[in-house]
């Protein structure tokens, strides 16, 4: 039997992955600080004798007992309402947790696969992005705690495949939505969907101009597990190529939800960028990974989830 530890498997991401790794017959070991996961995403999974959880800071010397096949290491605030909120938590589990996590891989011989994120490429200068793209980051703007964190994420995930011989998987993960988002995450796809379904005005800044592409968990999910299988070592975009403006994402949830709202505006936030859509010929080639879930069907299915706790 296979072993996995995730970190930050009491998250959004994290929670879907313990459930994707049980079901492939992994035994799967979940680390969080609940400081953004929520038990009640891995409840479900309580009691179950392959996962065993584990109340931790990945920031501190991690001793886990046992063999370990495979770390995930997803700890990290994601949304940018959280990151602003804890900068220096955020940039502490970039990098002192990653280090910590690698750590452990190398003494363990375990296969290391890091989440890194779109948000490496900035306000990108070339459209799609492509892995080959260098990014267009401010550093000291108020987004450059979570960027530069993946960012230096990334180098020491490169360090210690080159310097220790340790079998690392890098995947820059594009917006994703679906079951277990927070009602108030604070990215697009649920501040619309919560604010639709209260009646209230749904807020769109800048002039909604500005496009993202977003992949469905599920989806999301598959292409990570492809990742952890393969031998791949440099670093993949996983996300849904479709592009859809803010604007027109809001106008689609209103249509989907049968919401009354109205759309507002507000000031565009500081380095907010204008386009992100990925290249995904390098999953498509190393791993046979293509997005299947329309985003409609992906819609529906979160918004039916939302509907649980505002109804």
């Amino acid at each position: 039997m296979s072993r996995v530890l995730i970190t930050g498997g009491a998250g959004f991401l994290g929670s879907h992955l313990c459930d994707k790794f049980l079901s492939e017959g992994y035994e799967v070991v979940c680390m969080d600080n609940l400081i953004t996961g929520n038990m009640d995403n891995v409840s479900h999974l309580i009691g179950n004798p392959k996962f065993k959880f584990i109340f931790y800071d990945v920031t501190d010397y991690i001793h886990v007992p046992g063999s370990l096949d495979l770390i995930l290491h997803f700890a990290s605030p994601a949304s940018p309402i959280d990151y602003l909120k804890l900068p220096i938590q955020t940039l502490k589990v970039g990098s002192l947790g990653t280090h910590k996590v690698l750590g452990l891989a190398k003494a363990k011989k375990a296969v290391f696969l890091l989440a890194s994120t779109s948000e490496v490429y900035g306000d990108p200068d070339i459209h799609p992005q492509s892995e080959d793209y260098w990014g267009n980051v401010n550093p000291v703007g108020p987004r450059g705690v979570y960027d530069e964190a993946k960012r230096f994420a990334e180098a020491m995930t490169m360090a210690y495949h080159n310097y220790h011989n340790v079998e690392t998987r890098i995947v820059r993960i594009f917006n994703t939505y679906g079951r277990r988002m927070r009602l108030q995450d604070g990215r697009a796809i649920p501040n619309f969907i919560t604010q639709a379904l209260k009646g209230e005005d749904l807020t769109v800044y800048g002039d909604g101009s500005q496009t993202r592409s977003v992949c469905y968990v599920s989806d999301l999910v598959d292409g990570l597990f492809r990742l952890s299988q393969s031998s791949y070592h440099l670093p993949v975009n996983i996300g849904n190529p479709v592009e859809i403006s803010m604007l027109d994402l809001a106008k689609e949830i209103i249509e989907l939800t049968g919401s009354k709202s109205k759309i507002i505006f507000k000031e565009l936030p500081v380095d907010d960028p204008r386009v992100r859509k990925p290249d995904i010929s390098t999953a498509v080639r190393e791993l046979n990974w293509h997005p299947v879930v329309s985003r409609k069907e992906g819609l529906l299915k979160t918004i039916e989830y939302f509907r649980k706790f505002i109804d």
